[in-house]
């Protein structure tokens, strides 16, 4: 009996150890198929021709800590059903679960799990990745790699991810791309879009994370049905636009955050933002503006007990701005013909207010009882002439 478990222990090393897979790559045909039977495999593995690579949702590749777990360097290739596990940790060599770089490629129904990067998507065109989930390495918010990341990619499909303990979702000069219906908690950015224009970012959900969606220099995006929740941490905004004109902002719910949309305003009234069917609520500012005068247009949106509606940085700052139909939970007017729309315009002027808004180190002191006293005394007896922050001439009523 002594010896038997003697022999049980001494091969349960054998059992547990990972069995080699660049092999049976390697003697997979072009075109064909390799179903991987139950169980672990040895990382890193690379894939260099057109094959589908099956886990049937019970194998597992582990790359035992080095480098990235599964390169893809071929097109025409599909990966499906298997859980990638066990990057390295260098962000220099963006050490990822998978590594994309070819064209035409599928990955679908795969987990990411223990990775620094989880799928990289480097020089690669029209990829499909759809339904996978991806748990980033347990660190430090600043030591995550991101989630997923594409550089220098066009026109490929990321729908129905869900992300998880990571970075960002990075895009970076990686125009044409479709990023829908995917599902992102726990990171830094929910979206980092740069240089990337013509993106339709549709039906993400968002949540826990310090910043929304932020788009720098990337004209001509389409921001529609996204929710975008408690993003508070670092002054995080919802949705935040930097120099990135045309695009179109459209029924997305921005819920509980530092600043429900953040927008420069350009210097002149062309290349600006359409705004509509928003819904800003609950949070501390409902839009913010920085910059010159403006010219962007907002549209039958609702803006609801945000604690601040709408804030500047300046005097004058999107004074250029146009409002039109939006729905104002602290509208104090009546509908007396009962046809939907305020019978007075809705206005915001800037009192007191203005003190938080030029000088950004008093908001510290914003809603405080000293400022709040003194805003009240400002509208009861204004001693400095009060601004006219915005004019909506058909409010909608609820």
């Amino acid at each position: 009996m002594r010896l038997f478990w003697l022999m049980f222990f001494c091969a349960l090393p054998a059992l547990a150890a990972p069995q080699p897979l660049q092999a049976l790559i390697d003697a997979t045909p072009a075109g064909g198929t390799l179903r991987l039977a139950p169980g672990r495999y040895a990382g890193p593995v690379v894939i260099a021709r057109p094959m589908t690579l099956d886990g049937q949702g019970k194998a597992r590749i582990d790359g035992s800590g080095r480098g990235t777990v599964l390169a893809v360097r071929a097109g025409g290739v599909t990966v499906r059903g298997l859980t990638v596990a066990g990057s390295g940790e260098s962000h220099d060599s963006i050490d990822a679960g998978i590594l994309i770089e070819g064209d035409d490629n599928l990955i679908e129904s795969n987990t990411l799990e223990d990775v620094l990067f989880g799928l990289h998507v480097r020089q690669g065109n029209r990829n499909r990745i759809l339904h996978n989930r991806v748990t980033g390495k347990d660190k430090p918010l600043g030591l995550r790699g991101d989630a997923i990341r594409l550089w220098n990619s066009r026109h490929n499909l990321i729908e129905g991810n869900v992300f998880e303990r990571a970075r960002d979702l990075t895009f970076a000069n990686s125009p044409d791309n479709r990023i829908a219906g995917n599902r992102f908690h726990d990171g830094r950015y929910g979206m980092h879009i740069v240089f990337s224009p013509r993106l339709v970012v549709e039906g993400n959900r968002l949540e826990h994370t310090g910043t929304g969606i932020i788009v720098l220099y990337s004209p001509d995006l389409t921001v529609r049905g996204n929710l975008v929740a408690h993003a508070m941490a670092g002054g995080g905004g919802g949705v935040v636009f930097k120099e990135s004109d045309d695009a179109l902002v459209e029924n997305n719910e921005i819920i509980h955050c530092a600043v429900g949309l953040q927008v420069d305003a350009p210097p002149q009234p062309i290349g600006v933002l359409t705004v509509r069917g928003n819904r800003f609520a609950h949070n501390v500012i409902g839009a913010f503006f920085y910059g010159e005068s403006g010219g962007h247009r907002f549209e039958h949106n609702r803006f609801e007990h945000n604690l601040t509606q709408v804030g500047v940085s300046a005097v004058g700052t999107g004074s250029a701005n146009v409002w039109r139909g939006n729905t104002w939970s602290d509208y104090q007017g009546f509908d007396r013909d009962h046809d939907g729309i305020g019978d007075t315009p809705h206005e915001i002027w800037l009192f007191a207010d203005r003190i938080w808004m030029e000088t950004p180190m008093t908001a510290f002191f914003r809603n405080s009882p000293a400022l709040e006293l003194l805003d009240f005394l400002e509208r009861l007896a204004p001693f400095s002439t009060p601004h006219l922050l915005l004019r909506d001439a058909a409010p909608r009523m609820r």
